[in-house]
């Protein structure tokens, strides 16, 4: 388990610097508006993140299979942004999967990583 609780901070807090590291960038060549948004779409990637995690950890002691409960965080904010005319789809949807881009990281840092 702790192989795997390492994991799981890990990949959080890639997802972190990933978050820091996009939303200079994204400010500078959109607006704060799309920058603001995708950070609520990467905060939510996050919670997505948790969630996932904690259903995981469960899999083996309490359940016999994960949970879908954490994909109704990813609905509700969709939802949200669809009916909230401040807020965009598109933005929202990419920083939701910064939590994505955080898996690709650890994956080749692994794959890189001499035997």
């Amino acid at each position: 388990m702790d192989s795997y609780y390492q994991l799981q901070q890990e990949l959080l807090v890639t997802t972190l610097v990933l978050m820091a590291i996009a939303f200079g960038p994204i400010w500078w060549f959109y607006s704060l508006k799309v920058a603001l948004n995708y950070l609520v779409g990467a905060c939510t990637g996050v919670v997505y993140l948790k969630l996932l995690a904690r259903n995981v950890e469960r899999l083996g002691t309490q359940e016999q299979k994960v949970g879908k409960s954490q994909l109704a965080v990813f609905i509700g904010v969709m939802v949200f942004a669809t009916q909230w005319e401040q807020l965009e789809v598109l933005p929202i949807f990419l920083g939701f999967l910064t939590y994505k881009a955080a898996i690709l990281v650890y994956t080749l840092k692994t794959v890189a990583k001499p035997q």
